[in-house]
């Protein structure tokens, strides 16, 4: 008997008794094990393991019971504390099962096993609360607090119950802590404070204010709730309301990390004392005088950037600074002049630099961070003003002595000895300053040191540090170990070298002589007033601008191009892309077979290191074995081999897998299945897709080679192992099938039966070639395959059948043999009658027997054996889906790849998975599929084009199952035609199936590591009989009758082939070891309104029993007041309906920060397990890949550097990429981020965070450090990162792992790609303010810290540096041109070298090289290089470029406005299909800020430039200079028509500029942004009620450029006559007076006249009309006017009007109520009006022109096109009628 299985025993070991199982309690329903009634029939109880942390939980024996409340012996220590504490019931219910359940699997997983499984270890338990409680121990420590954890080393079981309860009690609090679960150290308080009221309780205490034995001073009923919780909750919401919905300044209101970090100090004990004193400061906000920020200020600046990250900027400058200095001299080398003693001193000013950055950085802080200066936090004033104080006093110490030396030199005429003493007294000083630094270098050098000082919670290690940084709880100890320090350190001193080099050879360099030129150019003319004189330092300034903020970008860009490389490099040596195809996986399939062998078979654990090391060294021999075939380890396995039919049954239930994914049709399943022995075959049975063509080739060469020796014969066969046993196949399987279809006892089959045995003797004995002539086998094979043809057929025909086998006997009597025998030889041989009658007709007339039509196995075998005979292609081509193809590829490359090795099942750790979900898609229905858009296309017509392979696939497994006619796919089967569509949609069922493959492989690696060699040979029998049945009776024919009452249901796709042999222990273990909770926050409000969703997720409960689902529950009490409830609910096989498993109460509404964590945080408590893997709704799952998910959790087990990992991130493949030409690119580039830039990130740079989904958490290192993603109203609108944050910031440690993959759905339209962008550019907006980034910026080591900038929000300040780039490049070009200091500086074209070199640096930037050096050294590795060069083509054909410099503008818009004034917020992108036309107006709302007034500006900055420039006289050198920024202007304004399908449609134009005018007059009252202008114009300006007033100063700083149009372009007019007086721009103001006024007098009259006395109002129009002809009369007559300067005045006073009216937006508030207001919004108005028009006018221009609409029709949707979509059919509407 298994001793896992076997019953209760009477007695147990170690002399501990435990109480017997308390009565069933047969009414509650449970989640995963049956607790309240162990009796009952459940495969979980089973496992002795359960039994034994149940049985220790009910050792409550002599404690003190819980007053005022009745006990009986049915409770155990979960209630004993739930009654003494005042926790909920079903909180208590579930935590028991949660630690019942980790208990288990810990003790599953000892090595070496227990002596007495059936009795908690102790060991098991002293782990657990050790990882459970670290982080408090940690808290502690830190506060100098003994632990309330009293444990003595006196092992009894006192001391297991003792350790049991404080277990307990944790678990009890975070369960229901509801939103507190973000505050970790806040838990710690308060376990710390239950905790020592539970030493009183267990100690037996009396309470000295009463007299009696010790009572908490929380106890009752849901008293933690309302005692605890529920104050704490309602500060933390007070101050989320007192924010605005987040958009009041994050310093003026506390978030969750604010009431966390209040707990890292000890005032927290003096303040809230225990039991909490709700009148505590703390409990009031900000406006109520309450406590203020804690630890950390958010501030809305952009100098955050400098402040976090103050060590990069020091570098750049100071090597900036240095560059130039060297640079000035004009040597040919720098080291040429670092000779002079000059330069040598010049270079010490870099001291001085230094110090006034520290100075920068000490007033920053300052700035910043004053408001948490208080009476108790006095000290960090101190060290404010210190700061700012001692780096002064450095400047001046600097200035003195760099001073004294200029003085010294200049005095004795030489360096003379004491200009010299003066450098060395000068060097002192600064080897002073730098003493922070060395000290720094040398921690760097030696990092454990370092980690050990950080660590030590010594108040003496505070003293030393207490000058460089606060102390804080968390950013201690997390450097990493020397080997790592090294990898980083190379990696990026090669990167800074390359750097700046290029700097200062093509960017410094070459800009020092025209700067020296413009420095000396004396009396240059002007075309204007020049306020500054005989000097050029303006242009100077303008001209270097350009070229320092590239210099300070281009560190990107180098990052950028090494990590590639090493990626690559890296990816080579963990042997990705080793498989890329079908045909290369032909090659190598034998060892795949055994690879797949190796890392799926447990292995036996080994327990002395010694020995570990040694099976680690083995392992690896192996796998390069494997890997390379070296020395054949692969074997032959033949079928009668168990490890043969154990790799049958997993290859097969992949390949099954795909056919219920309709990913291959049923054809291709039994080409590609491996199929079990049958028909006595003695070779293994590889796919027949494996083994076409091979027989024929082999016949061919036997033909050829008749004449050798049999053995040479063979030899040269079997050189091709496909080959071989494609030979012995065809042949064995010829020998079964014809003595079966002849009767038995007659003379026909003895016949048969000699003559096999006759060539069985020869093929023993190595004379067949001798014997037999080999040309005849050709004919042989002909008759053998009529006669396959003619069984096959649903009508035999006997006469035929008959002529065949008289035929395949003469063939094989008279022409085979080489030796002609007589009739009586033949006789004599059996191998003719004996006695033949006279009458008899033809041999075997009256022989042959059919077998039964029925069996379906026998057909199957035909099919395969006539595949094997008459098959000619080498099937290169199975499966034809790509996506099967592509998966397949991958799952064989990755089990040669280095992985753990699985353990058995039980042994495994146990997980969870869980997905957040709020309002999406859950299952498409019927009408949303077949409902047309505005172009008459449905949903369903456009995936049948998309995958059309798979709708074919899809319809004959359909008709299989049992629909006649393609119609009744609406009716019979519009459950199934809903679930294959919502398959390939971003849909919750989709994230629910591939999520399920995990429960799904679970049980079938169950059921292998268990099975005995008998259960395995006779269940591939089984299956081989069955499995035939269910081909032709659909996939879910057939149900096992062993399995258990709970899943006796067919589970969808559960019917597979290794699910009929289960016996009822894979449930169980399955079940033990994965839950899968989906977070479905508005589940119980959709089941009370009837919503369809409600429905779709139940029928998903029914179908998949490893699925529950959390849900929150709002219960209405009277007319206002409501409670809340953390709801779990499952589906009851039993019942057949939903039940609800849990239901704890919460303190208040779920959502107080932001929705999605807070949806995870309130269903983390019902996920069990280690592990915990996060999944998104876009997400998907694949079952070969969910069957190595065994191997990733190993990865726990190692250490990475000096720690274990806490995230193990995953890989992902982005499945969108196929819907069109802009998925691919966003897929694409997806790709190499997942792939080859997190690879690099884990290593070597060891900063990889959390960039979303789908990683695996260690969950109980996370459940205690405040959960997987953090909540924070608007500042964490990025949650996932912040997980990755805080688990660098706390020590813990992620890696990156490639040989699994999870699927990815991806935005796939322009304008959802856009929102994405936009969200996720906000996002990291916000973390430039978080304190997460300021102190991951500080805590890092230097390389550490840039690998961390440049991958995070470094990337889009970059981003935001290019175009700043071009904007500055733009306006000193236009200020040279305007000013005349280009012409006179034309004569010196030296600075065009420079200039060049930093515009191809901004355009590479621009159009997304760098975006594209990732993906194509991703796709080389993967796909090859040739494959990746074609695609990389494709793509710039398909205009990515485009794409990428528009995207380019969406990040750096969002991310700038931001980080300026706020306004963060979740964009819903809706994840459909985007295959209609968005309007003119639509694109005009989403991009009209971001990206066309931008480039208008652009633009007009160009045409001025051209015009006035003397440049572009020089065409070349014009176009040069200028492609770049007219490739922005280009693709900013195009890019939304060119990425919209049908926007070079002629009526669709016509009709999208109406509803543009409609909708700019349009005036209704509270109408929607999408139908009133106005409406939309003032939401665009909510960022500016919302920012400060430096976000208001700066705006307003930036609005004021376009005034210098107009200043600029005045002067250039010929009315002024060539005079540059002030007086001139002054003058034109009357120009924007006058035009303004005729403005508000049209405006006026025509409000006024318009609708009652139109006859005034025709009047007024005259005399504008009138006077303004007259006027422009006497100006063309008396001045020197010219026509050309009406259309130059547009160009200069258009911006003026822009630039004041986006100044009076910033002064909205004062003007508003004013008169002047309504002219600024009239005004607005007519400028979108003319923006619009602007970008129309490109737009209808190529409309008009023919072939642009089918141009773009290629460009959009060519990759879908290669796949078969008509997609001209569907944007015409011209469907053939499909929609059946």
């Amino acid at each position: 008997m298994n001793l896992r299985q076997r019953p209760i025993p009477a007695a147990r070991g170690r002399g501990t008794v435990y109480p017997p199982p308390p009565p069933p309690r047969l009414e509650e329903a449970f989640n995963i094990i049956p607790i309240h009634n162990l009796l009952t029939d459940h495969p979980s109880l089973r496992y002795p393991e359960v039994r034994a942390a149940s049985a220790a939980l009910r050792t409550v024996g002599d404690l003190r019971k819980p007053p005022f409340t009745p006990w009986h012996d049915g409770l155990d220590l979960m209630d004993w504390l739930g009654l003494f504490f005042g926790f909920q019931r079903d909180n208590v219910r579930n935590q028991r099962e949660h630690l019942v359940l980790h208990l288990a699997n810990s003790q599953m997983r000892l090595q070496p096993p227990p002596v007495a499984v059936d009795v908690l270890e102790t060991s098991v338990l002293r782990r657990f609360r050790r990882k459970l409680l670290q982080n408090y121990t940690s808290w502690c420590s830190y506060l100098g607090r003994r632990s309330n954890v009293h444990l003595s080393h006196r092992r009894d079981s006192d001391l297991l119950r003792r350790e049991l309860l404080y277990v307990c009690l944790y678990l009890l609090i975070w369960g229901e802590a509801a939103n507190l679960r973000f505050t970790p150290e806040c838990i710690s308080y308060i376990y710390h404070h239950m905790a020592m009221e539970l030493n009183q309780v267990l100690n037996d205490d009396i309470d000295e204010n009463t007299g009696l034995p010790f009572v908490p001073s929380i106890s009752g009923e849901n008293a933690f709730l309302n005692r605890i919780i529920t104050p704490i909750y309602k500060i933390i919401k007070s101050e989320v309301e007192s924010s605005r919905n987040g958009t009041a300044p994050h310093s003026a209101w506390r978030n969750y990390d604010d009431i966390n970090e209040y707990f890292w100090s000890k005032r927290c004990f003096r303040r809230l004392n225990w039991p909490i004193n709700p009148s505590c400061k703390f409990f009031l906000t900000r406006k109520q005088n309450g406590v203020g920020k804690t630890g950390f200020v958010e501030q809305r600046t952009f100098w955050n950037v400098f402040r976090s990250f103050d060590r990069l900027w020091v570098l750049l400058f100071l090597f900036l600074q240095a560059a130039i200095i060297v640079a000035w001299e004009g040597t040919e080398y720098p080291w040429h002049a670092l000779d002079r003693r000059d330069v040598q001193v010049k270079l010490l000013t870099v001291f001085i630099t230094w110090a006034c950055l520290r100075l920068l950085q000490s007033v920053l802080d300052a700035g910043t961070q004053y408001s948490l200066v208080s009476r108790e936090t006095m000290w960090l004033g101190v060290r404010m003003v210190l700061k700012s104080l001692f780096a002064s006093t450095w400047i001046v110490v600097f200035s003195v002595f760099y001073a004294r030396i200029w003085s010294q030199k200049n005095s004795d005429g030489v360096w003379s000895t004491e200009a010299n003493q003066k450098i060395f007294t000068f060097l002192k000083a600064g080897l002073a300053f730098v003493i922070p630094e060395l000290l720094a270098l040398v921690l760097f050098i030696l990092p454990w040191i370092r980690n050990v000082i950080e660590e030590a919670d010594w108040m003496i290690i505070y003293l030393l540090t207490w000058w460089f940084h606060t102390r804080i709880f968390v950013g201690r100890g997390i450097r990493e170990g020397l080997i790592n320090n090294i990898k980083y350190t190379l990696f990026w001193v090669t990167v800074l070298a390359s750097k700046f080099s290029f700097s200062y050879f093509l960017q410094i360099k070459p800009l020092v002589a025209p700067t020296k030129a413009l420095l000396n150019l004396k009396d240059a003319t002007y075309y204007w007033h020049e306020f500054f004189n005989n000097t050029n330092r303006v242009a100077v300034i303008l001209l270097w601008v350009p070229v320092v903020l590239v210099y300070l970008m281009d560190l990107q860009i180098w990052y950028s191009i090494f990590s590639s490389l090493i990626g690559g490099a890296i990816g080579l040596f963990l042997h990705l892309g080793e498989i890329r195809s079908i045909e290369q996986l032909r090659l190598r399939f034998q060892f795949f077979a055994s690879a797949l062998q190796f890392n799926f078979k447990p292995e036996d654990q080994i327990l002395s290191p010694q020995a570990t090391l040694v099976h680690k060294f083995r392992d690896a021999i192996h796998r390069v074995k494997l890997r390379y075939g070296l020395g054949r380890p692969y074997h032959k396995i033949e079928s009668n081999q168990v490890e043969a039919t154990r790799f049958a049954l997993i290859w097969n239930e992949i390949i099954i897998a795909f056919r219920e994914e309709d990913l291959i049709s049923d054809q291709e399943l039994e080409l590609m299945e491996l199929p079990p022995n049958s028909w006595d075959i003695r070779v293994i049975r590889w796919p027949c897709f494996l083994l076409c063509n091979e027989l024929l080739f082999a016949l061919r060469q036997a033909g050829e080679l008749g004449d050798l020796h049999d053995r040479e014969l063979w030899f040269r066969m079997c050189k091709n192992e496909y080959r071989r046993c494609a030979i012995v196949e065809a042949y064995d399987s010829i020998r079964y099938l014809l003595p079966h279809i002849i009767k038995y006892e007659t003379e026909e089959y003895s016949i048969v039966t000699k003559l096999f045995m006759e060539i069985d003797h020869y093929i023993q004995y190595e004379k067949f070639t001798e014997v037999y002539k080999m040309t005849v086998l050709p004919q042989i094979h002909t008759q053998l395959v009529s006669l396959i043809e003619l069984l096959m057929m649903p009508k035999k025909d006997s006469s035929k059948v008959v002529n065949c086998l008289q035929a395949l006997y003469e063939l094989s009597v008279r022409d085979f043999p080489r030796v002609k025998k007589s009739i009586a030889e033949l006789r004599q041989e059996g191998l003719a009658l004996l006695n033949p009658p006279t009458n008899a007709g033809f041999l075997f007339e009256n022989a042959v027997e059919f077998p039964d039509d029925d069996d379906s196995l026998f057909q199957r075998q035909l099919r395969r054996l006539q595949t094997i005979l008459t098959s000619r292609d080498s099937m290169h081509n199975v499966p034809k889906n790509l996506e099967a193809r592509r998966r397949i590829s991958f799952f064989s490359n990755s089990l040669f790849m280095n992985m753990p090795r699985a353990p058995q099942v039980e042994k495994m750790v146990a997980f969870s998975v869980l997905t957040p979900y709020y309002e999406e898609e859950v299952l498409y229905g019927k009408e949303s599929l077949r409902s047309p858009n505005e172009d008459g296309i449905s949903t369903l017509f456009y995936l049948q084009k998309i995958y059309e392979d798979e709708w074919t696939n899809f319809m004959e497994r359909m008709h299989r199952e049992g629909i006649e006619d393609d119609s009744e796919i609406w009716t019979i089967k519009a459950r199934d035609l809903r679930l294959w569509a919502s398959y390939r949609g971003q849909t919750l069922s989709r994230t629910i199936r591939g999520m399920m493959y995990y429960y799904r492989a679970l049980k079938m690696l169950a059921f292998l590591d268990s099975a005995s060699e008998v259960d395995i040979r006779k269940g591939s029998l089984e299956i081989s009989s069955l499995g035939s049945l269910r081909q032709h009776s659909g996939l879910d024919g057939v149900i096992s009758s062993n399995k258990p009452p709970s899943s006796t249901r067919n589970l969808a796709r559960a019917g597979t082939s290794v699910s009929l042999l289960f016996k009822g222990h894979e449930f169980g273990s399955a079940m033990m070891k994965y839950t899968y909770v989906v977070a479905c926050q508005l589940y119980g409000y959709h089941k009370g309104k009837g919503d369809p969703r409600a429905e779709d997720i139940l029928y998903l409960m029914k179908n998949n029993e490893a699925l529950r689902v959390a849900y929150v529950d709002e219960v209405r009490l009277g007319k206002e007041e409501v409670e809340y409830y953390s709801v779990l609910v499952k589906f009851d096989q039993r019942l057949k309906k939903e039940v609800e498993i849990y239901r704890i109460r919460l303190p208040g509404p779920l959502k107080i920060g932001e929705g999605k964590p807070e949806n995870q945080n309130h269903a983390i408590i019902f996920t069990r397990g280690d592990a915990l893997q996060t999944i998104d709704m876009n997400q998907d799952n694949y079952f070969e890949e969910a069957l190595k998910m065994r191997n990733l959790l190993e990865e726990f087990k190692k250490y990475y550097g000096i720690r274990r990992p806490t995230i193990l991130g995953v890989r992902e493949n982005v499945f969108t990429g196929s819907v069109s030409s802009l998925a691919w690119f966003m897929s694409a580039q997806e790709m190499s981020f997942v792939t080859l830039g997190q690879r690099v990130l884990a290593n070597p740079l060891k900063v990889r965070m959390h960039y979303g989904h789908p990683d695996v958490f260690d969950r109980f290192w996370f459940l205690t450090r405040g959960g997987i993603s953090k909540a924070s109203r608007v500042i964490n609108i990025s949650e996932d990162i912040f997980a990755g944050f805080n688990c660098t910031l706390r020590g813990g440690n992620v890696t990156h792992h490639e040989y699994i993959q999870v699927g990815k759905g991806r935005d796939v339209g322009l304008n959802q790609i856009s929102m994405f962008e936009a969200k996720v550019s906000s996002g990291n907006g916000e973390q430039v303010l978080s304190r997460d980034v300021y102190r991951l910026g500080h805590r890092l080591d230097f390389f550490r810290m840039l690998s961390f900038f440049y991958t995070s929000v470094g990337s889009y300040f970059n981003t935001m540096m290019v175009v700043f780039t071009v904007y500055a490049f733009l306006w000193g070009r236009l200020y040279l041109a305007l000013s005349g200091v280009e012409r006179e500086a034309m004569r010196n074209s030296s600075n065009n070298k420079a200039l060049g070199a930093i515009i191809n640096q901004q355009f590479i930037v621009q159009i997304g090289i760098f975006t594209a050096l990732p993906m194509i050294v991703e796709n080389s590795l993967e796909l090859g290089f040739l494959p990746a060069i074609w695609d990389f083509l494709t793509m710039q054909l398909q205009l990515a470029s485009l794409f990428f410099t528009f995207s380019l503008g969406t990040r750096t818009h969002f991310f700038g406005r931001t980080i300026l004034h706020g306004g963060a917020k979740y964009r819903a992108t809706g994840r459909g299909f985007v295959v209609q036309h968005k309007s003119f107006s639509e694109n005009y709302r989403l991009y009209a800020r971001s990206h066309f007034v931008k480039a208008i500006e652009l633009g007009v900055i160009l045409v001025v430039y051209a015009y006035h420039s003397p440049l572009p006289k020089n065409t070349f050198v014009y176009i040069g200079f200028t492609i770049s920024c007219w490739f922005l202007v280009l693709s900013w304004i195009m890019s939304p028509f060119v990425f919209n399908p049908s926007s070079f449609d002629w009526l669709k134009t016509v009709y999208d500029f109406d509803d543009f005018m409609n909708w700019i007059w349009y005036r209704g009252v509270l109408v929607k942004a999408d139908q009133s202008w106005e409406t939309w114009w003032y939401e665009e300006q909510d960022h500016l009620r919302t920012t400060g007033l430096w976000g208001k100063l700066l705006e307003t700083i930036l609005d004021l450029r376009f005034f210098f149009f107009q200043y600029g372009i005045v002067y250039r007019m010929k009315i002024t006559g060539g005079n540059t007086s002030i007086g001139v721009y002054l003058l034109s103001w009357v120009y924007m007076v006058a035009v303004l006024a005729i403005y508000v007098t049209m405006t006026y009259a025509r409000d006024k006249y318009a609708a009652t006395e139109h006859k005034y109002y025709r009047l007024v129009q005259f005399l504008v009309i009138m006077v303004t002809i007259l006027v422009v009369s006497l100006l063309l007559k008396f001045t020197n006017f010219e026509f050309m300067d009406f259309v130059t005045s547009f160009l200069a006073f258009i911006p003026t009007g822009w630039g004041l009216i986006l100044i009076a937006q910033v002064l909205r508030p004062f003007l508003e109520s004013t008169v002047v207001w309504e002219t600024v919004v009239s005004v607005a108005r007519l400028y979108d009006m003319l923006f619009g028009v602007i970008v129309m006018v490109p737009l209808g221009l190529l409309s008009w022109m023919p072939g642009f609409q089918s141009m773009q029709t290629r460009i959009l949707f060519n990759e879908a096109f290669s796949r078969g979509l008509q997609i001209s059919r569907i944007l015409t509407g011209k469907k053939a009628d499909l929609d059946m």
